[in-house]
């Protein structure tokens, strides 16, 4: 059996393997962990050694000549990857779409650091910390200096010693490939979440089928088109190496394998002399630090996070998405596309959904990554040798096959959505169907408000332990922290937190429905022992009752219709209108706040949240709002969106209003700093407010659990 074939058959038998176990699976993370840290042993070494003894090779001229063509084919692949991903939106579906609330909607963009990345202050700290740019930058400096030198022959033949030394180790090494990748494929297919790939199968969809079709035959096909090798040629010779980086999901381990690839295609059709057949070393190593076709393919995200948002970047702005992407992408992903979402103004938390598709577009990327290194190998050292020909009638059949092909891909991705996938909205029904994950044993929920006991004597403690319940006030209506779900139950953040309070006091709960309007009036006539339905602490309040320490900080936002995101992105754009007009809650914080931050708009007080978004119009511009509130309010109603107006946050905290007794408040204060250091408050939070386990995760489906 061949290699290739015992590469696929053990990554086959691991996927099975994985779909017959299930979670059990998991046991392979360990091996699939070590063979990938086992490939990754010699790249490093291999790339300093062999870039240096590749350009020490050359003479200055070459250099030069090798920079111009293998630059101007890289520019030439980096268009056809930006052209496909412009493409992508063209197969997505019309959908509506909004999402709990994330903190990156708040959180500054994290920078980037250019200097860092590339210039090796110390170079020996790169190599040992795998910084790929800053090592490679090191050795082309080595290289350099080395063109010019005298008597290099002696170092050259130790690097080149060197050089083979660790290509036979990473030779050893591949042949663990198989099983390496039976581990891989058992881990991967026992424990990916099914669920993900639900929610993100427009994307997940057309990212695959776009880089199948690139890898497959654009750019294949463009090698055959400009040189003598043929496409099929490419696949087949390189095969394992594209298995692997597939499997895998990285391109950097299997860089030595790539290179000795290409170099065994060029001495097959006899293409350039031994010294320029080295040329693959210089290119491939090199091209490793500049943004890959596969690493550019990712720009469709933005693309993609625009629609699933409904801020979509609109079509003048791509060359400014492709221009800003490609300097981006010189360093990580995962600082290049929160910085591209902030630049673009498209909702910071879809980063999340980045995230989420990456369990598998990784793979699909570092296989595109891996045939564009092959292709723009070959293609420098064909250029070169001057063996690069331009065929009219050969471009010709080359774009007209690639254009049908690039049709069906993205053409046939959209009448699937269209007529047979198409997303449907859940994240009402999540929002909906969330239950208290622990309540006291016995709570009361009373829809109308009992006249107060006017005989009770003593502290508020004394009083609940009395009566044998502690009285709760609730808002009806106040998403997340106080609601009635679709069973008719009363859950939400301060909900929860209200029958932890009743279960520490070993007492019953009863909640009793306060009026917005009136919490003044109900605390002073002790309806309730205390009000936990996400109250926010204002001047004019906390004049009238007593508060507790604040336990949550909600950020300013405005709500907006969808389309409409972008013309409050900032305070400096909105403060320079005059035509603004928003709906303030009745509070005069509120208020007076939007009249000292925006003294040109007009404010109108809003009473009833809930009726002015189930109509579909605001009777407004926006709707002030926090941004923790707001999102839930956007999951019932997702033709509306949040904004938070940067730079600059404006905090609102939320407190609990307590009946007057100063030892009730401070035993409140005190139970509250102990429900934050043991945990419980950011338990809730990650739950009622960032949705964090919203749906109920489910065991992975196997053969062995749910057939046999």
């Amino acid at each position: 059996m061949s290699f290739s074939k015992q590469i696929l058959v053990g990554l086959l038998a691991g996927i099975a393997v994985g779909l017959f176990l299930g979670e059990r699976a998991a046991v392979f993370a360990f091996a699939a962990t070590g063979f990938v840290k086992l490939l990754q042993i010699t790249v490093l070494p291999y790339m300093f050694v062999s870039l240096v003894a590749s350009l020490g090779r050359l003479d200055y001229h070459q250099a030069r000549v090798l920079a111009v063509r293998a630059g101007s084919i890289l520019l030439c692949l980096w268009a056809i990857a930006l052209l496909l991903a412009a493409l992508f939106p063209l197969a997505f579906p019309a959908v509506e779409s909004a999402r709990f609330f994330s903190t990156t909607v708040i959180e500054p963009p994290a920078t980037f650091d250019f200097i860092g990345l590339f210039i090796p202050s110390n170079p020996f700290n790169s190599l040992a910390n795998n910084v790929v740019p800053a090592v490679v930058l090191f050795s082309v400096l080595l290289g350099i200096a080395l063109m010019g030198m005298d008597n290099k022959a002696p170092l050259l033949d130790m690097l080149g010693t060197a050089a083979t030394l660790l290509s036979r180790a990473s030779k050893m090494i591949t042949r663990l490939t198989p099983y390496g990748l039976f581990a891989i494929g058992a881990n991967s297919a026992g424990t990916f979440d099914i669920a993900q790939l639900g929610r993100l199968q427009v994307y997940l969809i057309v990212y695959g089928a776009a880089a199948l079709f690139l890898s497959l035959w654009l750019l294949p096909g463009l090698v055959a088109a400009l040189t003598p090798i043929k496409a099929r040629e490419v696949l087949i010779r390189c095969r394992d190496a594209f298995v692997t980086a597939f499997a895998v999901g990285d391109l950097f381990i299997v860089l030595p394998m790539l290179i000795e690839a290409t170099k065994d295609l060029l001495e097959r059709h006899d293409i350039g002399d031994e010294r320029r057949r080295t040329l693959p070393d210089i290119v491939v190593s090199a091209s490793f630090n500049f943004p890959s076709t596969g690493k550019l393919m990712s720009l469709s995200f933005l693309l993609f996070a625009g629609w699933f948002a409904e801020a979509p970047i609109d079509v003048a702005q791509y060359p400014q998405l492709a221009a800003t992407g490609v300097l981006s992408f010189f360093g990580s992903l995962n600082v290049a596309v929160p910085f591209l979402l902030d630049v673009f103004r498209v909702p910071a938390d879809t980063f999340q959904l980045f995230l989420a598709t990456g369990v598998i577009n990784s793979h699909f990327g570092a296989l595109v990554a891996a045939v564009h290194t092959v292709t723009l190998a070959l293609l420098a050292t064909v250029a070169m040798v001057g063996k690069l020909r331009i065929d009219a009638a050969r471009l010709a059949r080359y774009g007209a096959v690639t254009a049908g092909l690039a049709i069906l891909v993205f053409g046939g991705s959209r009448l699937l959505f269209e007529r047979v996938l198409r997303p449907t909205y859940e994240q009402r029904g999540v929002l909906l169907s969330m239950e208290l994950r622990t309540q006291s044993t016995d709570a009361v929920v009373r829809r109308e408000l009992d006249a107060a006991p006017t005989s009770e004597a003593g502290t508020t403690l004394e009083r609940i332990r009395a009566r044998g319940a502690l009285r709760v006030g609730y808002f009806a209506e106040a998403l997340p922290f106080a609601f009635f779900n679709d069973a008719g139950n009363l859950v939400g953040y301060d909900v929860e937190l209200a029958h932890t309070l009743a279960r520490d006091l070993r007492v019953r709960l009863e909640l009793v429905p306060i009026d917005r309007e009136r919490i003044v009036d109900a605390i002073e006539a002790r309806s309730a022992d205390i009000v936990m339905a996400g109250v926010a602490v204002t001047a004019e309040r906390a004049a009238a009752i007593p508060f507790s320490a604040s336990y949550l900080d909600e950020t300013l936002a405005f709500i907006v219709p969808d389309h409409r995101r972008d013309e409050f992105a900032t305070w400096e754009a909105l403060r320079g209108r005059t035509d603004l007009t928003l709906a303030a809650p009745d509070l005069p914080y509120y208020v007076d706040l939007m009249r000292r931050l925006l003294p040109r708009a007009q404010i109108e007080v809003m009473t009833d949240l809930e009726a002015r978004m189930t109509a579909g119009t605001i009777d407004a511009d926006a709707i002030v709002a926090a941004a923790e509130r707001g999102s839930a309010w956007t999951l019932l109603h997702p033709e509306f969106t949040v904004v938070v107006p940067q730079p600059g946050l404006v905090r609102i905290p939320l407190a609990y209003p307590l009946v007057r007794d100063e030892e009730w408040r401070k035993f409140v204060d005190q139970w509250l700093e102990l429900k934050r250091k043991d945990g419980t408050l950011e338990e809730l939070y990650a739950y009622w407010i960032l949705g964090r386990d919203a749906v109920e995760r489910q065991r992975r489906w196997s053969i062995l659990d749910d057939v046999l």
